[in-house]
C-alpha cells in the first residue's frame, strides 16, 4: 500500500511539469504568426522591388542621356533589394524546413494566431 501512494504521490508531483506541454503552444503562435507574416509581405516587397527597377529602367531610357546615373542608380537599387529578398526567404525556408517549421510551406493555408485560455 506504501508503494501505491508514493507513486501516486509522484504522479501527483509530476502533474505540473505534465501540463507544461502546453507552454509551447504560445511559442508556436508566435512562430505562426512570423510565417504568415513573411508569406504575405515577400510578395508585396518583391512587386514593389521590380515595380522600382522598372522605374528606374523607365527613367533611364526616357532621361536622353541627361541623367542615366539617377535612373542606373534605382535600378541597381531594385536589382539588389530583390536579390536580397529572395535570399532572405531561401535562408528563411531552409531553416524552417530544418527546425520543421512547416509554415513557410505554401501548401498550408493562412491563419490567424489563437489565443489560448
Amino acid at each position: 500500500m506504501k508503494k501505491l501512494s508514493i507513486a501516486s504521490s509522484a504522479l501527483l508531483l509530476l502533474t505540473p511539469f505534465i501540463a507544461s506541454a502546453q507552454a509551447l503552444l504560445p511559442l508556436q503562435n508566435l512562430l505562426l504568426g512570423f510565417g504568415n507574416l513573411v508569406r504575405i509581405l515577400i510578395p508585396i516587397l518583391v512587386t514593389l522591388a521590380i515595380v522600382v527597377f522598372f522605374w528606374g529602367l523607365v527613367k533611364y531610357i526616357w532621361s536622353q542621356g541627361k541623367d542615366h546615373a539617377a535612373g542606373a542608380r534605382m535600378m541597381f537599387a531594385g536589382l539588389a533589394s530583390l536579390f536580397i529578398m529572395i535570399t532572405l526567404y531561401g535562408v528563411l525556408y531552409f531553416g524552417g524546413q530544418i527546425l520543421g517549421i512547416p509554415y513557410f510551406n505554401t501548401n498550408v493555408p493562412l491563419q490567424a494566431p489563437r489565443i489560448q485560455g
